[in-house]
């Protein structure tokens, strides 16, 4: 991966020389597509610190280019959208995006979002190999979580929820801190982006849910006895 090198799909051609000029100033190097299937052929044949991807474009649209991409790649995703129903952004969490922001957008912010991602992506790893809570396990290198032994599939803000929880056990922490600590920046919009993500992981953790609490009134921890 191209620490340094951005992919930009979006097809209006205004955005896209707006955003690179932003990007440009932290030193980043920008490529651009104009749909979706320009964007997954350079995909192939590139590779990317981070996707910045617009929803709705010819030819392919944002969500097909999403699937297609995470079908061999974790690489990180910004999605654009002109709409901010709460459908489109669960949507875009479950297909395994990274942040999602709505136009019109602030530059800066979606600026801070990608420095904060690519930060996080850069410094990325792990003082243990593995983590275990009873037949839950974490393993840090290649990012798998077991369920009893049986591997399962979590999106990538899934898994840094409970890569922050497993790191940081029997610590209540307020949704502004979760957001704080696992989105990278400072979260404008509605933390019930943090309750959505909790129930998915819940969800995806079956019987061992039971670990993420809530603490009403204050936010979540991850309660556990101790790891094996």
């Amino acid at each position: 991966m191209d620490n340094n090198k951005i992919l930009i799909v979006d097809d209006e051609e205004l955005i896209r020389d707006m955003i690179k000029e932003y990007i440009s100033l932290e030193k980043l190097i920008a490529d651009e597509a104009a749909d979706g299937k320009e964007a997954i052929e350079l995909i192939k044949q590139n590779s990317y610190a981070l996707i910045i991807l617009d929803v709705m474009m010819p030819k392919m649209d944002g969500w097909s280019v999403c699937r297609e991409i995470r079908k061999t790649s974790q690489v990180p995703i910004i999605m654009l959208t002109a709409r901010g129903e709460e459908y489109d952004k669960l949507l875009g969490f479950e297909l395994g995006i990274d942040d999602y922001i709505v136009k019109p957008f602030s530059p800066k912010e979606l600026l801070a979002r990608v420095k904060a991602i690519i930060r996080r992506s850069a410094v990325r790893g792990e003082t243990h190999d593995r983590v275990s809570f009873e037949g839950l396990s974490v393993v840090f290198d290649s990012r798998n979580v077991y369920v009893d032994d049986s591997l399962v599939s979590l999106t990538p803000k899934e898994y840094e929820l409970l890569n922050f929880f497993t790191h940081n056990t029997n610590r209540v922490f307020s949704r502004e801190q979760l957001l704080d600590s696992v989105w990278g920046y400072d979260f404008t919009g509605d933390t019930r982006t943090v309750d959505t993500h909790v129930k998915m992981l819940r969800e995806s953790l079956g019987i061992y849910r039971k670990f993420i609490v809530t603490v009403w009134g204050t936010g979540y921890k991850f309660e556990t006895g101790g790891q094996k």
